[in-house]
């Protein structure tokens, strides 16, 4: 069982970036955490919370396409060198601003923007390059082993900045993810990669997305997995916003409480993740994703109508578990089904899917958190992702 879990640890490129990802990913999540707080301490709104998340996520809905158009016509480990060295002075000035205790809401918002602009061109770039570490032989294995590395981050970097923000601030969060971004840099720099091949003269760049577009649209099944990934992240995934009232205003459990949920959630992701990584072959991974998705809105609404800390808590790695096994499978099915020269731009379509729709969910759920309550706006996206998810079941089988 190790053997088939573990293989695309064979591959020398593959160990350098998961060990760097690893621990980069692990500052991530705690300037996740930390700035949701720091947000929610600066404004007490939970509609300002949806607007840090819509600011945050919305350059990708907008330039994800460009950032998939620069994957497959560029370079794709000098783009993620630069996107990861973007990332560490984004985290850097955060970190100066929160520390200085000159911080405002403004300044958080323009940093996020700056951020979503360079997830934008990462996001594509950085999952296209799997295959090239590892080959299509074992794509399958290191997208699920990607999975668990990010959603072991989720455990450890939520509880770490639950634990720090309630000790010493906020911006000793932001600090400790700018320097972990030194990590991923040294694993891209030290690997051993063939000559990238030489691009040809290639049409205009509106020409290669429409390619692009043109492509997924008409492979049913692709175009399938790209619908669920919308209605997912509009009407489920947004619920991460919400987390700090939840954890403050519901259950009465602050800043430590959020980290623990966020951190419990991440344990269920793992277990999926891994879960993945044992199988061999992509069979049968449509019907995983449609019952995973189904699993977690269910869940959902249950949480948002759980009052009790430790029910909750309860809940939060069932959350992880389906939603992980969601999106790690529909990852793995594009990938499979994505020719190797439109790769970057089929995965543009997935990191809008999956981080330029949650603008919208944000906004969604700020607005009825703010006008209702928290647990209500949680309880309703988690019923109306469940009756969507089952209309396109019907609708695309």
């Amino acid at each position: 069982m190790l053997e088939a879990l573990s293989r695309s640890f064979h591959h020398r490129n593959f160990r350098l970036f998961f060990a760097g990802q690893f621990i980069s990913l692990i500052g991530t999540w705690m300037q996740s955490v930390a700035l949701s707080w720091l947000v929610y301490q600066l404004t007490g709104s939970s509609m300002y919370l949806g607007l840090i998340g819509f600011i945050n996520n919305f350059p990708v809905f907008v330039l994800g396409l460009w950032g998939g158009y620069l994957a497959d016509r560029w370079n794709k480990r000098a783009l993620l060198v630069a996107t990861q060295v973007s990332f560490m002075l984004q985290a850097l000035a955060l970190a100066f601003l929160t520390l200085g205790g000159v911080v405002t809401f403004w300044a958080v918002a323009a940093l996020a923007l700056l951020a979503g602009a360079i997830t934008a061109v990462d996001m594509p770039t950085r999952q296209s390059f799997v295959v090239e570490m590892v080959g299509r032989e074992d794509l399958h294995n290191a997208i699920a082993l990607n999975s668990s590395m990010f959603n072991s981050a989720r455990i450890l970097g939520p509880a770490l900045a639950g634990l720090l923000v309630a000790a010493i601030g906020e911006g000793y969060c932001f600090l400790a993810n700018g320097l972990s971004y030194l990590a991923v840099i040294a694993g891209l720099l030290l690997m051993r990669l063939p000559p990238a091949p030489r691009k040809v003269p290639s049409a205009p760049m509106i020409a290669h997305l429409v390619e692009g577009l043109t492509y997924a649209w008409r492979d049913r099944p692709m175009r399938a997995i790209l619908l669920g990934m919308v209605v997912l992240n509009i009407f489920g995934a947004s619920y991460m916003v919400l987390m700090p009232v939840m954890a403050d205003a519901v259950l009465g459990q602050g800043a430590q409480g959020m980290g623990f949920i966020m951190g419990a959630t991440g344990l269920g992701s793992v277990v999926a993740a891994l879960v993945l990584a044992l199988r061999r072959e992509g069979k049968g991974l449509d019907r995983w994703r449609v019952l995973s998705g189904l699993g977690f809105s269910l869940t959902l609404v249950l949480f948002g109508c759980s009052r009790t800390y430790w029910l909750s808590l309860a809940l939060a790695p069932v959350i992880g578990f389906c939603l992980i096994l969601s999106f790690a499978a529909a990852n793995t099915e594009l990938q499979l089904r994505s020719p190797d020269v439109m790769r970057g731009r089929i995965m543009s379509l997935y990191a809008i899917t999956l981080v330029g729709m949650a603008p919208f969910g944000s906004l969604l759920a700020g607005a009825v958190a703010d006008l209702f309550s928290a647990p209500l706006a949680i309880g309703l996206t988690g019923a109306l992702c469940a009756i969507s998810i089952g209309i396109l079941t019907i609708t695309h089988a």
